[in-house]
């Protein structure tokens, strides 16, 4: 039995770029989305041109009870979770004196307390395993902050704290608990922004590119790898140079 990796929010973007890489190494790929679409059909259809089985599971990651009965899903399906990539996350951007109580909450809620909630419920199953690889998407604006985005950069901050203090819980168990910090990647939340502003992003960073899904996965597929297996609790950043 083939090696599984198990994928938050990997419908689009980096998440999909993270679902094909991980099917390019030979992993059958346990796919999570909130809504079933166009796009995850399509995701699907990509993966499995690889030769890997694709299971795609629906679940709100902030509700426990959706992240239980996936993880439960998956293991009955697939026989295991070898590797978990928290990447599912919002952003509701806005200046914290007219941000709503509402808007902190969710952003929180989904993108820190969902990574509680999916963590929770896989983790007992790589603790009987006793090997796992768990893959965190923080960003470098929870390194750095970034003004209108005190709620997505606290989740994000959040994350890294999270990261680190798991990661000395269970490393005599043989899993091994990592941090991506992506920069400015070329997305469907940046493809809006118009191009003098894409240009200046640019100009901002060392590389003087945006990076790519790709770049955020080959990093990913590497710490998911036995090359990475002595690395543990870190945070990379995956920026081109712009928190240096």
């Amino acid at each position: 039995m083939g090696k599984v990796a198990f994928i938050t929010g990997a419908t689009r973007g980096i998440g999909k770029a993270i679902a094909l890489r991980f099917a390019k190494d030979g992993y059958d790929i346990a796919l999570n989305y909130r809504k079933e679409n166009e796009e995850l059909n399509q995701t699907k259809s990509e993966i499995k041109k690889n030769g890997v089985k694709c299971f795609a599971v629906s679940g709100d990651v902030s509700a426990y009870e959706d992240c239980e009965r996936m993880a439960k899903e998956i293991i009955e399906n697939l026989g295991s979770i070898d590797c978990l990539v928290n990447n599912a996350g919002i952003t509701k951007d806005m200046l914290l004196m007219r941000m709503k109580e509402e808007d902190f909450r969710q952003v929180i809620d989904v993108n820190l307390v969902g990574t509680f909630n999916v963590t929770k419920t896989v983790i007992p199953f790589m603790m009987k395993a006793r090997q796992g690889r768990i893959i965190n998407i923080s960003s470098v604006v929870g390194v750095a902050g970034n003004a209108g985005q005190a709620n997505y950069a606290a989740s994000k901050a959040g994350i890294i704290g999270f990261t680190k203090s798991l990661a000395k819980e269970v490393a005599s168990r043989n899993i091994l608990v990592n941090s991506v910090a992506p920069g400015f990647i070329q997305t469907d939340m940046t493809a809006v922004l118009k191009d003098e502003v894409k240009d200046e992003i640019a100009k901002s960073i060392p590389l003087k590119r945006m990076g790519t899904a790709d770049d955020v996965a080959n990093v990913i597929a590497f710490l998911a790898s036995d090359a990475a297996s002595y690395i543990t609790g870190q945070v990379i950043n995956v920026d081109g140079g712009m928190l240096m």
